[in-house]
């Protein structure tokens, strides 16, 4: 298997703690495999593993030596213009195309039709002979088609770089495509169109990937990383399919942990009533007094057995009983409504430049999507109705309480811990009620940092733990499932629906906009 990609038995950590422990993959041609599971879980570790961009501390990688990979920077200087990184994709095709033409010529003149045959395999896995035209289509699909290819790459943005990088990877098609967060920087469009491009590669694809419609729409195969009994999971089919299945997962754990309790339970109560049903001491009556020492015995020693069976019982069941299934991310319910108003309303609100908005009414229970391009004034709506944005037009409840998830969360004091951030934030009797580690949403070895050492998404996560387990009358969220993992967006937006009081949500998540049935507006 020349061409397939093996991981076998792969180990590294980092400052003391192992990332990835003995994980191997295999992936063969037309295989386009997704990586999920945590942030830390080790996806990115993995894919720098694979790509040979880092080494593991144990563990052997085979790969194609025609691989590409989507994280590290592109091996240009800024001063390299848009159009030498094209060149650079196509020159594998146009050198196959230029070798055709030697070899054809020599055909017949020399031994050279299995050297000809195997060069026209690799034009044919490189689309050798349309790949200018290529380069053009995938260029535009990806937003960067009205981007001179004489501007410089200094002169691009961040956005831009990364875009070209995933660009000249599409056009080159390398027989391995390793990719670390894809979609990021992409426009619903161009994210369809890589979809597009990756389900035609006849290659290898893995990539690692928050955007669940991204998955759906292009995986074959998912591993998930998170930790699990017998290593990292691997499931064939796509996001949806592999979501049924941890739903009839969880339903299984669910219904056998409850009979498990059940029989436990009735064995304790059988035990009880074992141990009391028989009074051995009680008075004799005057017809049994020759047998009563023997019968007495006899009924002490059944007694004896039979409580011996039931604590051996009770013994076996507890050793053997599966835990409880971890909860899923909920809110808490004791939020108090607040009747008869609207909790915010809006008229004529402008924002010079950023914001301009006729009408708005958010009322208690209400669930409201704003959706738009970057730019369009999402945030800035979410900090108007947060009362960030001193503006005319603004009417709120006296008695409304306000939450922001902002994309950028800070708090007051950067050297207490996250678990001591939580507790002053909530105070004791809330926190006993919703413990922060109960949440999932960050880590238990995060929970000791100090929040100014956490990473903005750690951060944002610990900011969302605090909204949950508090929530206000108007929950507002910025964004809310960037930095999360599959699985929490969807524990996330579950959680949404039957949450307390009002919620409004600026989102350019694809899964979450399609999935949504609340009312929507459009900036």
């Amino acid at each position: 298997m020349a061409d397939a990609l093996v991981a076998t038995e792969l180990v590294r950590g980092f400052g003391g703690r192992r990332v990835l422990d003995g994980v191997s993959l295999t992936a063969a041609p037309g295989r386009r495999i997704g990586l999920i599971g945590e942030n830390g879980a080790g996806k990115s570790t993995l894919l720098r593993l694979l790509a040979g961009a880092d080494q593991p501390d144990g563990g052997v990688v085979q790969r194609p030596p025609d691989l590409g990979f989507l994280h590290q920077e592109m091996p240009f200087p800024d001063s390299a213009t848009v159009a030498e990184v094209v060149d650079d994709a196509l020159a594998e095709a146009r050198e196959d195309l230029a070798e055709l033409e030697r070899l054809g010529a020599l055909l017949g003149a020399q031994d050279v039709e299995a050297e000809y045959a195997e060069r026209l395999e690799l034009a044919q896995r490189h689309e050798a002979w349309d790949a200018d035209r290529r380069a053009d289509i995938v260029l535009s699909g990806l937003g960067l088609g009205d981007v001179a290819r004489e501007r410089a790459l200094g002169s691009l943005s961040g956005g831009q770089r990364r875009r070209l990088h995933l660009a000249a990877l599409v056009i080159r098609r390398p027989t391995a495509l390793l990719l670390d967060e894809p979609t990021n920087h992409l426009d619903d469009d161009a994210a369809a169109f890589l979809e597009e491009q990756l389900r035609s590669l006849p290659g290898i694809v893995v990539l690692a990937s928050h955007d669940r419609a991204f998955l759906d729409a292009v995986c074959t195969d998912l591993v998930d990383l998170d930790p699990a009994v017998d290593g990292p999971v691997r499931f064939g089919g796509t996001y949806s399919e592999y979501l049924g299945l941890k739903r009839a997962e969880r339903e299984r754990w669910e219904r056998r942990h409850a009979e498990e309790q059940e029989e436990i339970a009735e064995v304790r109560d059988s035990l009880g009533l074992i141990a009391g049903r028989v009074a051995p001491n009680r008075l004799m009556r005057d017809n049994e007094k020759m047998g009563y020492g023997v019968r007495a015995n006899r009924v002490q020693s059944q007694i004896s057995r039979r409580v011996r069976n039931a604590t051996r019982r009770l013994g076996e069941l507890e050793r053997a009983a599966v835990p409880a299934p971890p909860r899923p991310l909920r809110f808490a319910p004791d939020v108090v409504a607040l009747q008869g108003e609207d909790l915010v309303s809006l008229r004529e609100v402008r924002v010079p430049g950023r914001l301009a908005l006729d009408l708005l009414d958010v009322r208690d229970g209400d669930r409201l999507l704003v959706t738009g391009p970057n730019g369009a004034g999402k945030s800035t709506l979410l900090h108007v109705l947060a009362g960030r944005h001193e503006v005319p037009g603004v009417q709120r409840h006296p008695g409304v309480r306000v939450g922001l998830l902002d994309q950028d969360t800070t708090f007051a004091n950067p050297r207490l811990t996250a678990r001591a951030t939580y507790g002053r934030a909530l105070g004791a009797e809330r926190i006993a009620q919703v413990p922060l580690e109960s949440l999932g949403l960050l880590h238990r070895w995060d929970l000791g940092k100090a929040v100014g050492t956490l990473s903005v998404g750690q951060r944002r996560r610990l900011a969302l733990a605090l909204l949950v387990a508090n929530p206000p009358h108007l929950l507002l969220l910025d964004e809310p499932t960037n930095h999360l993992s599959p699985t929490l967006c969807d524990e996330l937006e579950d959680a949404l629906g039957p949450g307390p009081g009002a919620i409004v949500v600026a989102s350019h998540d694809r899964w979450l906009r399609k999935r949504w049935r609340g009312a929507e507006i459009g900036l």
